[in-house]
């Protein structure tokens, strides 16, 4: 293997990956800010926060998941040069993801009433709901600014979405700041203030994402012929097919975490509180490589649009080698580290939690010992993904998702966490296990792809 034709692909790959890692960190970052910040008030409130967002992880799983549907066939069109399919795919995938984000809070809004029979400490049940209806809503600019986002994406503009979230953070923090707290004449809302941050800031990232895309001279073209007459069913099924399997490898996943969450609950308040620390700060590092795997799904999909196959196989194994190295040092980071960022998280000084507080810290910094090394796996396995969803390739890497994360890491997480001595520790062991298998079947899964195409290439080629 001749290490430089990846490595001199490093340059153009961060370029075009930074502002979507910039970007997808602000979404996290409007959930690490919103635990800090509540994390203050206490250990329950943290554990409520931790409850009602695993709630909404599922939903946005689901949308966002649907969402990169987008992004494929803009590349494949922007490859092409093909405007008129390119404005197809903008305005249908526009009018799924409103449907998609109108549906997903609905259904969250009629089925809170579950979160009671979950076995969850009563307290954080009851805090938790008021802040599960506010968030809910939410969904529905979030879904809607994912179609904008990810289409822009396909067009290679990454850096409007990057502004969006930058923008949504501190409107989020400053409303947490007067909110949460009390400050000023505003009245102390707890976690609902957290709430209420965060719907206005999805709506800021929403009515902005909107406005610089229409007033771009590049995306005049895709702006016109709005209406529902131009919806039809062709172009529709075009992006469920790539969409729903999408949306199930991505809920596959996010439900294996959420499951860590409820499993969690079932040990304390401070082993859910823990894991929301653990959670937090490895979703932070996770966005590194989903940056990267959209820009693998972004230069997929222009090399597919372009019929070149052996490019697109080693601009692929270029990204796969960055995401390796890049999560490494994240790993050692976790390791070196473990015991002294989970005190970000908590107030030390707070006597009236004292005992809590120790404990939470130790849970916590067992969990990123852990979360130190699935961070490879986590790491290839989501870049590896996004490649295929570059090739259009969803549905059998739908089911590989599902048998690594489901038929594997649970059972595993529930046996250790539940039946062990282990417990908080042994349900992060599970999900190192799902993390493991998933990367290296679905790298399987991209290398026979690809050989498959080459040779059919080639093959063509020969024959004319």
């Amino acid at each position: 293997m001749n290490l430089s034709q990846y490595t001199k692909e490093f340059s153009y790959n961060l370029r075009l990956a930074y502002p979507i890692i910039l970007g997808m960190l602000g979404h996290t970052i409007v959930g690490i800010v919103d635990n800090i910040m509540v994390g203050k008030l206490g250990p329950t409130e943290l554990a409520a926060v931790s409850l009602g967002n695993s709630f909404i992880f599922i939903a946005m799983s689901l949308g966002i998941g649907f969402s990169t549907a987008i992004t494929p066939l803009a590349a494949e069109a922007d490859g092409k040069n093909d405007i008129d399919e390119g404005r197809s795919v903008f305005h249908h995938g526009l009018f799924l993801c409103s449907v998609l984000g109108i549906t997903l809070f609905l259904i969250i809004f009629f089925f809170k009433p579950l979160i009671s029979f979950m076995g969850q400490p009563d307290i954080v049940v009851e805090m938790a709901k008021p802040y599960l209806d506010i968030v809910a809503f939410s969904l529905i600019p979030l879904i809607i600014f994912q179609g904008y986002k990810q289409f822009a994406d396909g067009k290679s503009e990454t850096k409007y979405s990057m502004w969006a979230t930058i923008i949504g953070n501190i409107v989020n923090v400053v409303i947490n700041y007067f909110l949460i707290y009390g400050i000023w004449f505003f009245p102390k809302m707890g976690i609902v203030g957290a709430a209420i941050g965060t719907i206005v800031s999805r709506i800021v990232m929403l009515i902005y994402m909107h406005y610089v895309l229409a007033l771009k001279p590049k995306f005049h073209p895709y702006f016109t012929n709005f209406s529902f007459k131009e919806i039809k069913t062709k172009m529709l099924r075009k992006i469920v097919d790539l969409g729903f399997p999408s949306a199930m490898q991505m809920f596959f996943e996010v439900g294996l975490f959420t499951a860590a969450v409820w499993l969690s609950g079932l040990l304390g308040t401070t082993s859910q509180a823990a894991n929301q620390i653990a959670l937090s700060l490895a979703s932070l590092t996770f966005m590194f490589a989903m940056g990267l795997s959209v820009a693998v799904m972004i230069r997929v999909g222009n090399q597919k649009g372009r019929m070149d196959f052996v490019k697109l196989q080693v601009v692929a194994r270029s990204i796969f080698l960055l995401a390796i190295l890049v999560e490494i040092v994240f790993a050692l980071i976790f390791m070196v580290f473990y015991q002294y960022l989970p005190r970000i998280f908590v107030d030390v000084n707070d006597v009236n939690h004292l005992v809590e507080t120790q404990e939470v810290i130790y849970i916590a910094s067992q969990l990123l010992f852990v979360a130190a090394f699935f961070q490879i796996s986590d790491g290839i396995q989501v870049v590896v993904l996004g490649a295929l969803r570059g090739l259009q390739d969803v549905k059998i890497p739908m089911y590989i998702t599902f048998v690594a994360y489901w038929i594997i890491g649970f059972p595993i997480s529930i046996y250790l966490g539940l039946y062990t001595n282990l417990k908080a520790m042994g349900i992060w062991i599970g999900l190192l296990a799902g993390l493991t298998a998933a990367a290296i079947f679905l790298y399987i899964r991209f290398a026979r792809l690809t050989k498959k195409l080459i040779l059919d290439a080639e093959q063509k080629s020969i024959n004319k």
